[in-house]
């Protein structure tokens, strides 16, 4: 276990830096610069000012050397400054991504408490009109943009019923009631984005398992059905399905931009918004970089829970 861990994290380190590459680049080939940006916003600073501030802040140098001093910086925990909010990075990232790792689980608690009963019952109405329905409607949460549906929602129960806030966030610690008030909309919104698929992938591993012969088999011995469905078929079924939802973090953490923003939702994905439309190119470099290692944990995570449920698999060794 422990060197199964030590691989993932030597892989997981040269993923990180290979994305800081990637992005650092992207970032730096941008036009314009933050000091671009406050000359523009500032008449009294002069191109002599310009260039002093670029030379002060090293983005005078080639692009590759810019990095290296970064690289440099950041691995010493320092992540360096905001320019938008004037604080440490470090300092307005941590309670940010704690809202999103909130926002995040209970998305994904939501979409698994809908998806694994519903793909069960398609499953064991196979090909009747419940299962087209249920198919049907998964694949129209599947389709739906997450814009489009924060913009549907916020108008149905805010504007029009007026049931539930439209923006903001609550403190659960102070006011516990408004704070869930405040979730309702972005966790339905964000759930959207992968609930639908994982109907379609509960319902496809629990008709494989219902074909096997076990299930027959505990049938023939006189099982209650709804033992033959959720103490066997259920729990092998499940195991496939943990693969599919460490692949979905990614679009969780993509999505949580999108849903973010909409609902002006004070997480990771409306700090790397505000940071790419107000040029704070640091702030929104280290933000996606937490965003990939978010992603890294949370396959992790589904590994080994893969491991957990499904006693062949050994850590490391694959199945025996």
């Amino acid at each position: 276990m422990i060197r199964y861990l030590c691989r993932r994290a030597a892989g997981a380190a040269l993923v990180l830096v290979i994305m800081s590459m990637v992005l650092y680049a992207l970032i730096g080939l941008m036009p314009g610069d933050p000091i671009d940006v406050m000359v523009q916003a500032d008449p009294r600073l002069t191109p002599a000012d310009a260039a002093r501030l670029k030379a002060l802040y090293g983005l005078d140098l080639p692009l590759h050397e810019r990095y290296l001093n970064w690289l440099g910086a950041a691995l010493t925990g320092d992540f360096g400054y905001s320019r938008l909010h004037h604080r440490p990075v470090l300092e307005l990232l941590w309670p940010r991504l704690g809202v999103t790792v909130e926002l995040l689980g209970l998305s994904l608690l939501l979409s698994l408490a809908l998806a694994i009963p519903a793909g069960v019952l398609a499953a064991r109405r196979a090909y009747s009109w419940l299962d087209h329905l249920i198919s049907l409607l998964s694949l129209g949460a599947y389709s739906v943009p997450a814009f489009w549906l924060a913009l549907m929602l916020i108008m149905a129960f805010s504007v029009e019923l007026g049931w539930l806030p439209a923006s903001g966030s609550g403190d659960l610690a102070e006011d516990g009631a408004q704070a869930w008030r405040h979730m309702v909309l972005p966790v339905v919104t964000l759930s959207a984005a992968t609930v639908g698929g994982f109907i379609r992938f509960v319902r496809a591993a629990m008709m494989e398992e219902l074909r096997r012969d076990y299930v027959r088999t505990a049938r023939a011995k006189g099982l209650r059905e709804r033992r033959v469905i959720f103490r066997h078929a259920l729990k092998n079924a499940l195991v496939p399905v943990i693969t599919i939802v460490g692949l979905s973090l990614g679009t969780l953490v993509s999505g949580a931009l999108v849903t973010e923003t909409m609902f002006a939702y004070p997480g990771m994905g409306k700090l790397i918004y505000d940071a790419v439309m107000a040029s704070d190119y640091n702030l929104a470099l280290v933000s996606l970089l937490f965003a990939t290692l978010l992603v890294l944990l949370g396959n992790l995570a589904a590994d080994l829970t893969y491991a957990w449920m499904d006693p062949r698999v050994r850590i490391g060794a694959g199945v025996s």
